[in-house]
Formats: structure tokens, sequence, C-alpha cells
């Protein structure tokens, strides 16, 4: 399981993604920045994203 907490990426949000990949994870994240932030994930903003996706509750 993969997990992303949405404070974790600067947000003052509660949020937390969790799913099988890493593609479902920035998928969900996706949705979630520009629904709740109004945030536009940029590939750029994507390559850093990923790097604060956690394995199993691990960095």
């Amino acid at each position: 399981m993969k997990t992303l907490k949405c404070r974790d990426v600067g947000f003052d949000c509660d949020a937390e993604v969790k799913a099988n990949s890493e593609q479902e994870v920035m998928a969900q994240a996706s949705k979630h920045a520009h629904d709740v932030h109004h945030v536009d994930v940029t590939p750029q903003m994507a390559e850093q994203i990923r790097t604060k996706i956690k394995v199993d509750g691990m960095k």
C-alpha cells in the first residue's frame, strides 16, 4: 500500500490518499488538489509530490 498525506506536500489539510500503486496515488492526489485546493498539479509538482509517497508507512 502506498500513502500520501496532503500535509506532507505543504497544505494545511488532513486528507490522506492510499492506493496500491504510485499512479493511483498521484491520480487521487491530483484530483484532491484540484477539487479542494484549486491547484492543478504540473509535471514539476508531480515529481516533487512523488518523493513524499510512503510505502507501508515508510518513506
